[in-house]
């Protein structure tokens, strides 16, 4: 009878070695959830709108600084929704990213492109 339980014993103890290694990948995988990767690749590609501006003389740095800044406090909150909830944002929360990211990219384009007097 001391074989089974040494054995079952050693069964669990491998099964909680092999669980936190896949809590820890599980944790990489969040950083990706859909939701997350949708507000991320906005902000990225309103960073290089910003970018673009600035090169084509469109945009000062200065704006484009406070644009970044902007789009950069966005992905600070994104980071702090996500670790609320596991790695992942709600629903609600991508709507309400979405929106401030709306008017970031309102503000890219005016800025670009001011009414001429």
């Amino acid at each position: 009878m001391a074989n089974p339980i040494k054995w079952l014993g050693a069964t669990l103890v491998l099964a909680l070695l092999c669980a936190v290694p896949a809590s820890a990948q599980q944790g990489k995988f969040d950083r990706n959830h859909p939701r997350r990767a949708q507000v991320n690749k906005r902000t990225n590609n309103q960073n290089k709108r910003i970018d673009q501006g600035v090169k084509s003389g469109a945009l000062s740095k200065g704006q484009a600084q406070q644009l970044h800044q902007e789009d950069k406090g966005i992905h600070k909150e994104e980071r702090a929704d996500a670790a609320k909830n596991g790695g992942h944002i709600t629903k609600q929360q991508q709507r309400q990213l979405n929106k401030q990211e709306n008017q970031v990219s309102k503000q890219i384009y005016q800025e670009k492109h001011p009414a001429a007097p």
